[in-house]
């Protein structure tokens, strides 16, 4: 007789629910369970426990936006969220029972909001926190004078800035120098795996350095304009990255022509330079390398030695000040330019107007209706649209999932604890619960935050157990709306975006190439390739976005796969040659670079339009020694791959 079959979720729904991996943030669930409970201390203590669940709330959304590793990143990241959450509670509190007018200006901060949150990853926890805000202050009774809520919410959030600043005297570049020893023991790891036939390896490796890499820089970014002299410790670790950058490039080329750069003894060598910038070293560790043997070899070896020289020099290396990158532009200049496309970009207006319907839409139901819903239904609206996060499909069903997971906790909590000074300790465990949950993905983290504010929200209201069926039931039909209203009414939330940013990255890549070899600068190449990376960044992010879809987009999106990667390899194909010209290969002539070119100009026309080109010219004579070789077969691949793509 044969077995049942065992119940298995979809894919989309096991994608969307599966934990991160990763270690535990025990430094920033310490600071979370101070935060969360000093205030509800301070509040039971004076005799206004209202005022301390207020505050805790403040610090509740330092705690959601304290992800940063550079002190002057987490500094700007819980700051600035906080003015906009203050901005967010005023302006709702001053439409509390007002009945249309609340839906309009909760409608109208909504389209700001969302706006708002198009321009970068800042901006969208800071729209996030007015509209937030504005929710909370409109769907609960905040106390007089009008300043109280505004003032109690960002004390909250200034506890939890000074407890992650503490550390800040003895560890002011301890997160930079991680973050750049992190990009080196990525590459080591690269290298460990150079030459092999596990193609499926090489490539995620290749794809861990290209992140690993970025978020450095990304780190550094925010100290350029503030550190260039010749002996800044923001400077040297620049320098200390820039000269990672040859050693990337040469990983591509080893991998395809290397020899002696293929032993183990240079994944290991790289690992020493990891360890020499952790521990800030100043005497070179000796380099023991086999003798090179061949373009490739020799491009490995002269990356690694010019790496340790700039590492462990004592002073200011030749051109250690140069920033590859160029700096930033002034900040007004960027404010201007920030502003200008997002009121031109008809994504940020779609997003924007989106978020307006839904929310308006909830705070109907939450002010007009006469079954006098909670604001809970414009809190899960709130959530749930989040553009970052993923996709919203998932969102919804995460939010859905990890809402009622959370409330069947706080249920368990609510029978046994009583209120008062009991749910001090019990904060302080389901506090250190949510920086574990970010971590780990969406639905852990509205698992570990329910709870918090519902006991909040109790300190506030003293509704105890009854506040737990409204809260399920009303982010349940937030849920619903945000299904309907900001998902099947807007038919681009059904297909996928992969085909089109993929498109823009061959592009890029041929526009690329086109310059590549005609002599330009060391640092405009890395500010090319920084750029490549990007696109293949977000590729790969709007890759996993689709993926946690339902069919039929995720299995649309999943046909993909293949030529995300053939682009990967073409990227790095590039960089190889590029670094075998620049060690003793013979250099490609102009021809053969328009050809190239012209090949990944054709592809990209291909993934655009899924038309299929004739494939009579896809394979050039290829001769031994030609240094594109291995890039031609990246694009043969590439364009063979493309048939099923389009047949899907």
């Amino acid at each position: 007789m044969n077995a049942s079959p065992r119940l298995v979720p979809p894919v989309w729904l096991a994608n969307s629910i599966r934990p991160n991996r990763g270690p535990l943030p025990w430094p920033a669930m310490g600071r979370a369970a101070l935060a969360l409970s000093l205030p509800v201390v301070a509040g039971i203590a004076a005799g206004r426990p209202e005022y301390g669940a207020l505050a805790s709330m403040g610090a509740l959304a330092g705690v959601i936006g304290d992800t940063a590793g550079a002190y002057r990143m987490r500094l700007l990241n819980i700051a600035v969220p906080q003015l906009f959450g203050a901005v967010g509670v005023t302006l709702g509190a001053l439409v509390y029972g007002q009945g249309w007018a609340a839906v309009s200006v909760l409608a109208s901060i909504a389209l700001v909001s969302g706006m708002i949150s198009s321009v970068g990853a800042l901006a969208s926890v800071s729209g996030l926190m007015l509209l937030l805000n504005a929710v909370v202050g409109a769907g609960l009774p905040m106390p007089d004078p009008w300043w109280t809520a505004p003032l109690l919410l960002t004390l909250g959030g200034l506890l939890i800035l000074l407890l992650t600043l503490l550390g800040w005297p003895f560890r002011r570049h301890a997160p930079d120098r991680a973050a750049v020893a992190a990009a080196y023991r990525s590459v080591a790891e690269l290298y460990a795996v150079v030459g092999t036939c596990d193609t499926t390896v090489y490539d995620a490796r290749r794809h861990a350095v290209t992140q690993s890499v970025d978020s450095a820089y990304e780190v550094l970014l925010a100290h350029r304009a503030h550190d260039h002299g010749p002996r800044g410790p923001m400077v040297r670790l620049l320098a200390q990255l820039n000269a990672l950058i040859p050693l990337l490039e040469s990983a591509a080329a080893a991998h395809h022509h290397g020899r002696t750069s293929r032993h183990p003894e240079v994944a290991a060598a790289v690992n020493g330079l990891a360890d020499s910038i952790a521990s800030e070293r100043r005497t070179p560790p000796a380099l023991v390398l086999p003798e090179p043997q061949g373009p490739a070899d020799r491009a490995v070896d002269r990356s690694l030695r010019h790496a340790s020289t700039v590492i462990h020099s004592p002073g200011p290396t030749p051109h250690q000040d140069d920033d590859l990158l160029g700096n930033p532009a002034p900040l007004p200049l960027r404010v201007r330019r920030a502003t200008r496309n997002m009121l031109t970009s008809t994504t940020s207006w779609r997003y924007g107007l989106r978020l307006a319907l839904c929310i308006g839409l909830a705070q109907s139901l939450v002010s007009v209706s006469s079954a006098g819903r909670s604001y809970w239904v414009p809190l899960a609206v709130t959530f749930v649209l989040k553009p970052d996060f993923g996709s919203v499909f998932s969102r919804a069903v995460q939010r859905a999932v990890g809402t009622a997971v959370g409330l069947l906790a706080a249920a368990l909590i609510l029978a046994v604890v009583p209120s008062g000074w009991a749910y001090v300790p019990v904060l302080m465990g389901l506090g250190a619960l949510i920086p574990a949950g970010n971590a780990m993905g969406f639905a852990f983290m509205t698992a570990s935050v329910s709870p918090v504010v519902l006991l909040q929200s109790d300190i506030m209201t003293g509704q105890g157990f009854a506040l737990m069926g409204p809260q399920l039931t009303d982010s349940l039909l937030g849920c619903a709306i945000v299904l309907v209203a900001g998902y099947l009414l807007w038919p681009e939330s059904w297909s996928t975006r992969v085909g089109d940013r993929l498109a823009r990255a061959i592009d890029d890549t041929g526009t690329y190439i086109a310059h590549a070899f005609s002599g330009i600068s060391y640092a405009e190449r890395v500010r090319w390739q920084r750029r490549l990376y990007q696109d293949l960044s977000s590729v790969r992010s709007e890759f996993q976005r689709a993926l946690t879809e339902p069919a039929p987009s995720g299995s649309r999106a999943a046909a993909w796969w293949p030529l995300v990667i053939a682009v990967e390899r073409i990227v790095g194909a590039i960089a190889a040659a590029q670094v075998r010209g620049e060690h003793g290969a013979q250099p490609p002539t102009p021809q053969a670079v328009t050809d190239i070119e012209r090949q990944l100009r054709e592809l990209a026309h291909i993934v655009r339009t899924s038309a299929v080109l004739d494939n009579a010219d896809v394979e050039p004579t290829i001769e031994q020694d030609d240094i594109l070789a291995p890039l031609r077969q990246e694009l043969r691949v590439a364009r063979k791959v493309v048939t099923p793509i389009d047949t899907t």
